[in-house]
């Protein structure tokens, strides 16, 4: 059983390395699906949590999300799939004893899922003529667009966003985006586009100065997208700075 969990993670890990013949950037998603009556309560756990990552310094960092659908998102970038044997926690729940463990059973009362998946930064399908970054200045308002696809219809789906962004680099949209797609631990097979501004006024603003832009023959190019995918999501969210962490270096 162990080599064949062996080949099957090596197999994967080639299919990550070679897909599309350039080097790609990684995140481990830590996902806690909130119970709606249970939000208030698992604030408090997570800021508790926080503060307990900044006292005992973790060599850890994560990116902190919260969204609309009461789904709060931990990404980590990771090197390689070595990255997920660390512990980076080992020491602090040694230091904090039984307290660490009782803060986690707080956590699983206010979910009845949660769990771990890869996702992959494409920057061939990214759109960020000034450098690539997941997180800017005064930016922290998101729209997350989820486009889920068969296995069949993957390579078209790309080639259609590709033709989005070209189409964006043509125009000279000033509308940014970054584009992930899901790998290891996800039964599902999405790419998400990641759309940063400063507040939801912010965000319709630019939607509609793009739409200007871009005119009439957007849809179109739109068109081929949809015809690819076999379900959109649309969901907001906000970058949670008090809940994000990064381990401070000596």
């Amino acid at each position: 059983m162990k080599t064949i969990k062996n080949t099957i993670l090596l197999l994967v890990t080639l299919c990550f390395a070679f897909n599309n013949n350039y080097a790609q950037k990684m995140y481990n998603v830590h996902q806690d699906n909130v119970k709606p009556s249970m939000m208030m309560e698992y604030e408090k756990i997570a800021k508790k949590f926080h503060d307990a990552c900044e006292k005992h310094n973790p060599d850890t960092s994560w990116l902190a999300v919260s969204t609309d659908d009461f789904t709060y998102m931990y990404v980590t970038p990771i090197e390689n799939f070595a990255d997920l044997d660390k512990r980076p926690m080992a020491e602090m729940a040694k230091a904090m004893g039984d307290d660490f463990g009782k803060m986690f059973e707080e956590f699983d009362k206010c979910y009845d899922s949660h769990g771990n998946y890869i996702i992959t930064l494409d920057e061939k399908l990214s759109y960020m003529p000034d450098g690539i970054s997941q997180a800017q200045e005064g930016q922290d308002n998101r729209n997350f667009y989820y486009i889920h696809y068969a296995p069949k219809n993957g390579k078209n789906l790309w080639e259609a966003m590709k033709a989005v962004k070209d189409m964006f680099a043509e125009k000279g949209s000033k509308s940014y985006y970054r584009v992930y797609r899901t790998g290891f631990g996800s039964m599902d097979n999405f790419y998400m586009v990641a759309i940063s501004s400063e507040n939801k006024i912010h965000a319709a603003e630019k939607e509609k100065a793009n739409e200007e832009l871009l005119g009439p023959e957007r849809y179109e190019v739109f068109q081929k997208v949809l015809a690819n995918a076999t379900k959109m999501e649309e969901v907001t969210g906000l970058i949670r700075r008090d809940l994000s962490y990064s381990a401070k270096k000596e």
